[in-house]
């Protein structure tokens, strides 16, 4: 009885009760996620002044997926005290994961405050090496000595160089989230299966670590592997970790099933079984054609076919590429898999879907041929290139801010580009980074030839910076590059720079005339508004207010050169190419309307029946049988209410074409919803006869 007289006496004492902080450290220790949410609530409205108990807050809820109120309490704790480190801290956190600009800058002013915020240098060192800052990222990790984490950043660092990561991997250890921290960056460079590798390892360390759980799924799916992909979603939902790329992920992995696909040695395409039919030929037919042209320029052939995915829902292809909507892209290639937006997914006109397949199948290419060490830059800019050497027509046009921002002088140095597309400063910093690399890539065939440019992506096999491959291969400094490119840019868009102040006064007076129906006048001033920028061609552009200009002067000759001048120029709404055709077939050109409305199957042959009827018609009126026979099976595919009269033009193409048993399978297919269709039942006799004669021969 003696010996346990010590523990009654214990269990008898009250037990000091917990402030709601510990309770919440300790709920969230033991993951009770809502729990420790609770606490922190009760605990900041306990002691209100506490800046310390807000950023704990705001650190689970970052944890817990929710950034947005996360830095709201981050700011709260600022107001608090201002520029408390910790806070910095925490909003350089929420920054980082938006791949916000702001990121190394909170890093840094957190450290000012307090230099010895071991985490805040770390993360500023992971994210100068995002930003392709190798250098800044290893001076910031070595300050931090055997920190597993900074010798995480030295090891990828290491790896992306193709160099020796062993000692840093060593003095790393078996540090989990170091593992698949390297993932992350190895990803960010498009090494796809070597990112997917590091997280494998990761995980093997710390099977809990779901984070990198759902990063390994998400990358998995979009390499493809969709099976692997969904087991690895699945154990990390089913372990609680929820965050919305896991979730989005695996209702898209439910939506892929639904897809159609069509299998080729060289290809493997994907629609949602809602389009297919429609979509597939005039795929195909892309796809085989950029494989052939790619092929010859690069010189190599692809290890295995290319898996190219087309989404319907442009929120499931934003899920695929970064399992969150919220991307601006159109496609995005990894590796030898690419997903894209279908027509359907975005309004008419403002997507051309063969430029971005040919854009995605050359970064393929040049992925391919360097072994994933391409910097963003350049295969952004090779990409680009492609769309207009495939047809002038294609790409993205010149736009008026992009010609503001060459004239105030907001393009990067070649050295520097890649920060334009990884983490854009201003919200236009994307679209014109595209821009200015595209026309670097033009300026290098111009002037050096395309020899020049398998140099290059020879020399970017190795990692090595932008300013030493430039220098090495065309035999320059970059910043002396820098300048001859900005010279060359200037006077190739001399016209828009130099008119651009009084542009959009004139564009602005034209739309008036317009509005007012001062047709002559709009005639004559919209003549001087193209004169003055002439790449104009998006929507408001000066070329359509000319036509209908025209058109309501009753001169027609004038109104198919406006609309023609716009064409050439990579005018794509549908509906002024349709008008364009339709006043060329009426003016007798009807080879030139054929392709007038050919242009409009690159853009938007989605939803569009009549499309595709004229377009059977006039091929039948031109002879041109196959195209013909391919847009009757379009209209049949666009869920036609008049299937017979598609059928029977499929036959009348068919019969021409000399294939009697498909001619005769359509034409039955016509009688079939309509019996009594008399010019049915004729070819129908006709080609029996046909086949009576044959047997008799």
């Amino acid at each position: 009885m003696t010996r346990w007289l010590p523990l009654l006496l214990l269990a008898a004492m009250p037990v000091p009760a917990q402030s709601p902080a510990d309770l919440a450290e300790r709920y969230w220790k033991q993951q009770r996620w809502e729990d420790a949410n609770s606490a922190f609530r009760a605990a900041v409205k306990a002691d209100p002044k506490n800046p310390a108990l807000r950023v704990r807050w705001g650190l689970l809820l970052l944890e817990r997926f929710n950034p947005g109120e996360a830095a709201d309490l981050f700011n709260e704790a600022l107001e608090l005290e201002k520029d408390y480190p910790p806070a910095l801290l925490g909003l350089a956190k929420v920054a980082a994961e938006r791949m916000d600009a702001r990121a190394a800058e909170l890093c840094r002013k957190a450290l000012e405050k307090d230099p010895s915020l071991e985490e805040a240098r770390e993360l500023l060192a992971n994210v100068l090496l995002e930003d392709g800052n190798f250098t800044g990222a290893a001076e910031e990790a070595r300050k931090l000595g055997a920190r597993p984490g900074a010798q995480a950043v030295l090891a990828a660092i290491a790896l992306l160089r193709d160099q020796d990561a062993a000692p840093a991997l060593a003095a790393m250890g078996r540090h989990a989230p170091g593992h698949a921290r390297i993932a992350r960056h190895l990803i960010l460079n498009r090494r796809y299966e070597d990112g997917i590798a590091w997280y494998q390892k990761a995980l093997e360390i710390d099977p809990a670590l779901h984070a990198a759980r759902s990063e390994l799924g998400i990358n998995l799916m979009r390499v493809g592997r969709d099976r692997d992909a969904r087991r690895e979603l699945e154990t990390a939902y089913n372990a609680g970790y929820r965050s919305a790329p896991t979730a989005n992920s695996l209702k898209l992995l439910d939506t892929l099933a639904k897809f159609d696909t069509v299998r080729h040695p060289r290809y493997i395409l994907r629609f949602h079984s809602s389009e297919a039919k429609l979509l597939a030929p005039y795929f195909e037919r892309e796809v085989l054609r950029a494989l052939d042209t790619y092929e010859k320029k690069y010189g190599f052939r692809l290890p295995g076919p290319v898996q190219v995915e087309v989404y319907h829902n442009h929120a499931d292809f934003e899920v695929r590429t970064l399992g969150v909507p919220g991307l601006g892209a159109l496609g995005v290639a990894f590796g030898l898999s690419v997903a894209m937006d279908s027509p359907s997914a975005r309004p008419p006109g403002a997507f051309h879907w063969a430029s971005t397949l040919w854009h995605e199948l050359s970064h393929v290419f040049v992925i391919t041929a360097t072994r994933h060490r391409v910097p963003r830059w350049f295969t952004e800019g090779l990409s680009v290139h492609e769309e207009t050497a495939a047809n002038p027509e294609w790409g993205d046009r010149l736009t008026p801010d992009i010609i503001a921002a060459i004239r105030k002088g907001e393009l990067l140095p070649v050295e520097e580009l890649d920060r334009g597309f990884q983490r854009p400063r201003t919200p236009g910093q994307v679209t014109l980074s595209y821009f200015q690399a595209g026309r670097i890539c033009d300026y290098i065939v111009q002037r050096w030839g395309w020899q020049k440019v398998l140099e290059l992506i020879r020399a970017f096999e190795k990692p090595a910076p932008t300013g030493e491959v430039i220098a090495r291969v065309l035999g320059l400094p970059a910043k002396e590059f820098d300048a001859q490119f900005l010279a060359w840019l200037k006077e190739q868009h001399k016209t828009p720079l130099e008119n651009f102040e009084r542009w959009p006064k004139e564009l602005k007076q034209l739309h008036e005339a317009r509005r007012a129906q001062k047709w002559q006048e709009a005639q004559s001033m919209a003549q001087s508004v193209i004169a003055a920028f002439p790449e104009f061609v998006e929507a408001g552009n000066a070329y359509e207010v000319l036509a209908e200009a025209c058109e309501q002067l009753k001169n027609h000759a004038c109104a198919v050169e406006a609309l023609e001048r716009y064409m050439k120029q990579g005018g794509r709404n549908p509906e002024a190419l349709k008008k364009l055709a339709k006043l060329l077939d009426e003016a007798g050109r009807a080879r030139d309307a054929e392709a007038a409305l050919a242009r409009v199957l690159w853009v938007y042959p989605v939803k569009d029946e009549e499309l595709h009827r004229r377009l059977a018609e006039l091929r039948s009126k031109l002879n041109l049988w196959e195209g013909a026979a391919e847009e009757w099976r379009a209209v049949l595919a666009s869920n036609t209410v008049d299937p017979a009269s598609a059928w029977y033009g499929l036959a009348l193409a068919c019969r021409n074409l000399n294939r009697a048993d498909e001619a005769r399978d359509a034409v039955l297919a016509a009688l079939e919803e309509a019996p009594g269709y008399r010019p049915a039942q004729r070819l129908l006799l006709e080609l029996n006869r046909g086949a009576q004669e044959r047997k008799n021969d």
